[in-house]
Order: C-alpha cells, then structure tokens, then sequence
C-alpha cells in the first residue's frame, strides 16, 4: 500500500511538474511572440520609412531630370529661334539688295529705251541727210553741166572732194551729237562713282625702290669679297644664284640677278658677312642658308598682312607665298603688293558704289597680278597665268575670270572684269603712283606727235602736261569745226591702236582764223 501511495505521490507530482512546464512554456512562447512581433513591426516601419524616403529621392531626381530636359529644349529653341532670326534677316538683307538691283535695272533699261529712241530720231535725221546730199549732188551736177569746157577727171576730181568735205561734216555733227547724249547720260554717273571713290581712299603717294648696288665700309672688303683666286666670290654666286659686280666705283658692289627675292637674300647676306668679317666659303654657305629660311618666313607675312589689311578671309599659304613675292617686285618704280592692296581698296569702293559684293572686289584687287611672280616660268600674259594659278589653289571661278580679263585677255563674265580693270587703271595712273625713265618718257612724247602729224590738215602738234596730254593746231581753211571733232577722234583712236601708257590721254584739236591787216 505505501509502495501504491508513493508511486500515485510521484505521479502527481509528475503532472503537477508537467502543467507547470507547460505553463511556463507558454508564458516564455508568449514573451517570444511579443518580442518577434515587436521586432516585426519596428523592421516594418524602417522599410516604409526607407520606402518613402527612396520615394522622395526619385521624385526629386525626377523633378531635376524634367527640370533639365526643360531648360535644354528652352535652350535648344532660343538657339533654333536665333538662327531663324538670323537666317530670316540675312532673306530680308538678300531681299533688298535684289530691290536694288532690280531698280537699277529697270533705270537701266529706261536709259536704253531714251538712247534708241535718240538713235531712232538720228537716223531719221541722217537719211533726211542723205536726202539733202542727193540734192546737193543734183545741184552740183547741173552747175558742171555748166562747165563741159573742162575736163572730165577735173570735173570728176572736184565732185569727189567735195562730196568728201560734206561727208566729213555731216559726220563729225553727227559725232558730236553722239558724244554729247552719251555724255550727258554716263559722263555725271561716271564722275560721281570714281570721285566717290577716290575721295574715299586715300593712299599714299610714295614708292619703294629695290637697289641692287650695297656700299661698303672701305676698300679693302672688296678683296676680302672676291678671296683667293676668286674662291669666295664664287662661293657667293653659286649659293645665292646673283652675280656680284665689283668694279672701280668706289665703296660700291653690284648685285645682279633677275629674281628680286634673290637678289634680296644677296643683299642681306652680303651685309652679314661684311658685319660678320668671316667671309670664306663655308661661313658664305652658312649665311645664304640662313637668310634663306628668314627670307621664305618673311615673303609669308608679306603675304598674310596684305591680307589681314584688306580684311579678307585666309588663302591657300602658296597663295600666300606668291603675294609675299610681289613685295620685292616693282613697276614703273611703284610697289607691286603696294599697288594690289591699293586695287583692292579702290575695287571695293567702286564696288560699294555699285551695289556689288565688296569682300569679292577686294580678293580680286589683290589677286590680279599674282601671275607676275611666275610669268617669266611660264608663257602667256600675267593676267591669264595668274588665274590658272588661282584656279589650280581653288580660288571661284568669279575671281579667276575676273584676274583673267581684267587686261582683255579673255572675254569678261560680269562685271568684275571691267571694274577689276578700272581700279588697276586708277591706282596706276594717280599721281606720284609711277615713275618711267627719261628715254622711254621722251620716246612715248615723241610718238604722241609723230602720231598727230601724220593726218592731213594739221599745221603743228605739241605734247604737253608729261605725255597726258596732245594738243594739235589745224589749218582753218582745210579743217571746218565739225571735221576737227572727227579728227580728235580719228587720232584718239590711232594712239589707242599703237602705243601702251597707262590712265588716258587727252587730245585736243584747235582751230582758230587770224585776220591780218596793215593800215599805210
């Protein structure tokens, strides 16, 4: 019995041990619950916390990507909206000048329209001319019918002289008239476009002047120069390509070469050694070489401020090279690349005045005789080698046609030829531009007269004002006033036909009757 006891004490005490274990493992799941829930809730909240806060940063960095995007299509359409502006003046700019254009036309026109009709009206006049000249001839053959005493070639001689004579007159009031309405049409426009443009330029009026003869310190440098045996003269030749002339002239050497640029890099050379005092043939090959290299950099920045003075845009650098020799090259002792900034200039005023492109004036005013740097190399004139030369460096064929037919080498296309050649006749002719030499001056004189004696009823002829001007006295009784305007003309022309001078020369033709008497 106590043994049962025992064993159902156990027992209850074994479920009484096991609902408390049960009861606390169920408080301790409960305490577990709570803190999982907890902590469940607080990672909750850090996730909805971070969510928003990742919401905020793509909201923002939306709103500054739209706000970029924005501003670059504000940026893109001021940009698109300014080169419309520009695009439409540039269309509005384009739109005058060709209202301009078109109003210088129909001006045009209408002075061609007012010229044929005047030409019309001198017609009429001539043939009712004719018809006078056919009466005359009526008359005068009835008043010889009077005269059959005489003989036929006489008679036959006479007629002829004087149909000649009235031929003769009526021509030269028609010539007259002629000149006149052309005049009166082209002669104020003319004036006022080359006064305009050449008040506008103002140019100066000197010139430089290439010597070839270098003056020495003494005598004595002079055999230092030619050295032993004439080693180091030779030496100076063969390097430079210039003969050196060394004569009695005292303190004097002769440079001579046809290349202005050689003759140019001698000179300097020359000038070193003398300074130097070490003149044998290696310092020689040394100097030459040097001045060379300093020569071939200055002939380009001849060439690049002749550019940059007209405001023009960058050329081919051979171009460039070629405009740099016009440096050293003369004409009638006036500056070559003087003289092509000057045409530039003076194309471009004259240009402005007649509403054409002034930047294409200015390139063909410096360009037109680029083909004198290379005319002795290659045959045929300067204008027309000077525009193979820009046409093979790319320049448009508006400039290349322009340099071309500036002389009349080749037919011009446009306007740019003639006005090309109108602005090279100015800067050539102006005064202080060129110099001649006394044996061609008295030459170019003495054929003015010899020209103007040549035609018949011209009594004395003088050439005055330096050549420019060719004033010729007539016989009254052979010459009427209206055969002297045909003879002006006549002799015009001849000197046109055989003699070349630059800017124009004036003919005139002077008739006067002197009545002398004595009182006994």
């Amino acid at each position: 019995m106590k043994l049962l006891a025992d064993i159902t004490a156990n027992i209850v005490f074994l479920l009484i041990g096991g609902c408390m274990g049960v009861v606390f493992c169920l408080l301790l799941f409960k305490k577990y619950f709570k803190s999982a829930k907890k902590e469940a809730y607080d990672i909750l909240e850090s996730a909805r916390a971070e969510a928003s806060q990742i919401e905020k940063e793509t909201r923002l960095r939306t709103t500054e990507e739209a706000n970029k995007q924005r501003e670059e299509t504000e940026s893109l359409f001021a940009r698109k909206n300014k080169e419309f502006e520009e695009l439409r003046k540039r269309v509005e700019e384009r739109e005058q000048l060709l209202n301009k254009q078109l109003e210088i036309i129909c001006t045009r026109e209408k002075e061609l329209r007012t010229l044929n009709d005047n030409l019309i009206k001198e017609r009429q006049e001539l043939e009712e001319n004719k018809k006078k000249i056919a009466e005359l001839e009526k008359e005068w053959r009835s008043k010889l019918e009077s005269l059959a005493n005489l003989p036929i070639a006489t008679i036959r001689s006479q007629l002829i002289k004087e149909i000649e004579r009235e031929a003769a007159r009526e021509a030269g009031a028609f010539i007259r008239r002629v000149v006149e309405q052309a005049k009166e049409n082209a002669a104020e426009k003319s004036r006022e476009i080359l006064a305009t443009a050449l008040q506008r330029y103002a140019g100066e009026h000197t010139f430089e002047n290439t010597t070839s003869t270098l003056t020495l310190p003494n005598e004595e440098i002079k055999g230092r120069i030619i050295g032993r045996e004439g080693r180091n003269i030779r030496a100076f030749e063969n390097a430079t390509g210039v003969t050196v002339l060394i004569d009695e002239t005292p303190n004097a050497v002769v440079l001579s070469g046809f290349d202005p640029v050689r003759r140019e890099i001698a000179r300097e050379s020359m000038s070193r050694l003398i300074l130097d005092g070490r003149i044998h043939p290696t310092r020689i090959e040394e100097v030459v070489q040097k001045v060379q290299q300093e020569m071939d950099e200055t002939v380009i920045r001849h060439g690049e401020n002749a550019v940059a003075r007209l405001g023009l845009s960058p050329m081919h650098p051979e171009i460039l090279r070629m405009l740099g020799k016009l440096h050293f090259r003369q004409s009638y002792s006036q500056n070559l690349l003087e003289h092509s900034i000057e045409v530039g200039f003076i194309a471009s005023l004259l240009a402005a005045e007649m509403g054409l492109d002034v930047q294409i004036a200015k390139r063909i005013g410096l360009l037109h005789d680029i083909g004198k740097t290379v005319n002795h190399e290659v045959e045929g004139p300067h204008a027309v080698v000077g525009a193979e030369v820009l046409r093979t460096y790319g320049e448009s064929e508006v400039v290349v046609n322009a340099v071309a037919s500036h002389h009349g080498d080749v037919p011009a296309k446009g306007p740019w030829g003639p006005l090309l050649g109108a602005a090279d006749a100015i800067s050539a002719s102006r005064p202080g531009a060129r110099s001649e030499t006394l044996e061609t001056y008295l030459k170019r004189v003495e054929s003015l007269e010899k020209i103007g004696s040549s035609f018949p009823g011209v009594e004395k002829c003088y050439a005055v004002q330096a050549g420019r001007e060719l004033r010729i006295l007539v016989k009254p009784e052979l010459v009427t006033d209206d055969e002297a305007m045909a003879l002006a003309r006549s002799i015009a022309k001849k000197i046109e036909e055989e003699l070349q001078f630059t800017g124009q020369i004036r003919v005139v033709v002077i008739r006067e009757s002197k009545c002398i008497e004595y009182a006994k």
